[in-house]
């Protein structure tokens, strides 16, 4: 790990780490986030006046006339904020950002038009040849390959699903395609941004150089799309949209607690299902694996359908608390489908410490928040702040980091450039 004076307070894993963003929504920044969750020093550049869009996503929390993203709060934290107008045909701010570029292990962006802005990787890797940059966007960066014109798409997290071919999985078979929420594609990506980081920073820790990381959403999403593409060129199937049960085994989906909840049950493999059909007190040599939930055509048979009412029948009959209770005790895997309040309430999450508190910046007020995930025996994370008032970070970096004095942070104001 680097040996350099640090701002934030020192734990986690990746202590020493230094990390600078440029972006908004969401992928990247969440990327930013999960590294600073586990001790990386992440100083989130933003626009003056404008900040990570992120800011501005509805709902809002309002305290004392001061109002927060409930999403910036969650997912803010652990950062520092610079304001800056990151545009480098200013000589003021090319020479501060290349300045922290030096100092910095990885620079990670989704902004897309950096060549506009005078940021080209080659110049980067000039002033820091350790640095790791890593690239989120929608279609990926044309020096990887594809069409540079789908290269130059503007892209959401919607569209990462919809191209990818994910999208087209879900939903009910006769209805149209669901988009996974929130932002699935842009939380997947940015898992893949961290594993990607965190194997070129240990090609640095090993002697190497720094490199260029290009993460593509599509890609990303496309690589949990399991079969559907082998399907199609080893076996010629076009795999299609089937709702929430499994066309090829059984019980599998969401059914209808007399308590009203929907509660997910799934049974794989002949070792689950005999249990499964043993804890609805079913008859197992009747509904049994071969004839009811071997196979696609087990499924669609007369028996198999008359499983499937039986199941529904059940559900309907008890609570989600006895469905729960029963299949525990044969070991099937069932929940009920939780909302925010009854997650809060579960002792379960609360012996596992998943919600925490830390004062929100911008409200000056604590908040509770979910907490760290993975948890660590030896170098567990941590929140050390929470999510920072836009650019509250600012002096403090220019001053620690690169030592500017007063009179050269003023001269950055006046011209609006911080």
């Amino acid at each position: 790990m680097s040996e350099r004076k640090q701002i934030i307070p020192k734990y986690g894993p990746f202590a020493g780490m230094r990390v600078i963003d440029s972006g908004s929504l969401i992928a990247m920044p969440y990327a930013a986030t999960l590294l600073a969750d586990f001790g990386a020093e992440v100083i989130h550049i933003e626009r003056p006046g404008v900040g990570d869009t992120l800011r501005v996503l509805a709902p809002f929390a309002t305290e004392d006339g001061k109002t927060v993203s409930t999403s910036w709060a969650q997912d803010g934290r652990n950062k520092l904020s610079l304001s800056l107008e990151l545009n480098l045909k200013h000589p003021e701010v090319k020479e501060l950002f290349f300045g922290l570029i030096k100092e910095a292990d990885v620079f990670m962006e989704n902004m897309v038009w950096l060549e506009k802005l005078g940021i080209r990787d080659e110049e980067l890797l000039e002033v820091n040849p350790k640095l790791i940059i890593a690239h989120i966007s929608g279609y990926g960066n044309p020096r990887f390959g594809g069409l540079p014109e789908y290269c130059d798409r503007a892209s959401y997290d919607m569209i990462g699903q919809a191209f990818s071919g994910w999208m087209g999985l879900n939903g009910e078979k006769d209805g149209d395609p669901v988009v996974g929420k929130p932002w699935l594609n842009d939380f997947t990506s940015a898992y893949a941004t961290v594993f990607a980081v965190l194997a070129a920073y240990i090609n640095v820790l090993k002697g190497g150089d720094g490199q260029i990381v290009d993460i593509a959403q599509f890609e990303v999403q496309a690589s949990y799309c399991c079969d559907l593409y082998t399907s199609y060129t080893m076996a010629g199937r076009v795999n299609t949209r089937s709702g929430n049960k499994s066309a090829a085994f059984q019980p599998y989906g969401l059914f209808k607690s007399k308590d009203g909840y929907d509660v997910a049950l799934g049974a794989f493999g002949p070792g689950v299902y005999k249990r499964a059909i043993q804890a609805m007190g079913l008859d197992l040599e009747y509904f049994n694996y071969k004839d009811c939930s071997s196979g696609i055509e087990a499924v669609a048979s007369e028996k198999g359908k008359e499983l499937d009412a039986k199941t529904i029948e059940w559900c309907a009959a008890r609570t989600a608390q006895e469905i729960e209770d029963a299949m525990a005790k044969f070991k099937v895997p069932c929940s009920r489908v939780m909302g925010a309040k009854d997650c809060l309430e579960n002792e379960h999450y609360r012996k596992r410490n998943d919600f925490i508190k830390y004062e929100d910046q911008t409200l000056g007020k604590e908040v509770t928040a979910f907490g760290i995930v993975p948890k660590m025996s030896g170098t567990p994370g941590q929140v050390w702040r929470g999510a920072p008032a836009l650019g509250q970070d600012t002096n403090t970096i220019l001053k620690d980091l690169l030592g500017y004095d007063d009179a050269k942070i003023a001269d950055l104001k006046a011209k609006n450039l911080i």
